[in-house]
């Protein structure tokens, strides 16, 4: 679709804004596939997808089950000196749980396990619902504001990236193996890419707003 007709005024249910430049635009529905483009920052304001809403429910579901899989399953396994041991994402974040590093050590674990696996919760929440033409869950609109607050702290794919630099230092002192759930995160991270992708916000908040009538 191309970029979005730019007003100055008009009826405010028939306007959009854009959420980087506050550019203000005649809301104009693109079809499916199809998408409205901010014409001043081309930030992608509208881009529905057919079934997106079935597709992004299936990966929420994914994740959750990764997610809860990957934090209690050996992430990595060590061995050095004729000693072995194996770690889960769960016991490396809760290592330190004396003193101020407690403070610490929970934080990274909800950055990298439960901010995750909270966002993904509401996601369905507020989601099932809506694409069963059911009428919006109680107090869907909060929670989804809540859920995309929360999408800056999510930091599987930061995670994913630290390991990888610590790998590259820990292979020369020891033998490292890979347990189950470094591909279950691994999995995980796509999967949250992927569904950050499939997600129209706007789709989702008319679809909270105006919900339809059976």
């Amino acid at each position: 679709m191309p970029d979005a007709a730019h007003v100055t005024r008009g009826p405010l249910e028939g306007l959009i804004i854009c959420p980087v430049c506050d550019a203000t635009y005649q809301l104009q529905r693109p079809k499916n596939g199809e998408r409205a483009v901010c014409g001043r920052c081309h930030h992608v304001l509208i881009a529905p997808r057919a079934k997106a809403g079935m597709q992004m429910i299936a990966v929420a579901i994914a994740v959750v089950v990764l997610t809860i899989a990957a934090s209690v399953f050996p992430f990595l396994e060590i061995s050095a000196g004729g000693r072995s041991n194996a770690v889960s994402i769960l016991d490396a974040a809760l290592t330190f749980t004396e003193g101020p590093m407690l403070v610490l050590a929970l934080t990274t674990a909800a950055f990298i396990i439960f901010v995750p696996l909270l966002r993904m919760l509401l996601t369905l929440y507020v989601l099932v619902p809506v694409v069963l033409d059911r009428p919006p869950a109680r107090h869907a609109i909060r929670a989804f504001r809540v859920s995309e607050a929360m999408r800056p702290w999510s930091m599987a794919e930061i995670f994913a990236l630290g390991c990888a630099v610590a790998l590259v230092k820990v292979a020369d002192l020891a033998s490292v193996g890979f347990g189950p759930a470094f591909w279950m995160f691994g999995v995980l991270v796509v999967l949250v890419l992927v569904q950050d992708g499939f997600l129209c916000k706007w789709s989702v908040w008319n679809s909270l707003e105006h919900p339809k009538r059976r």
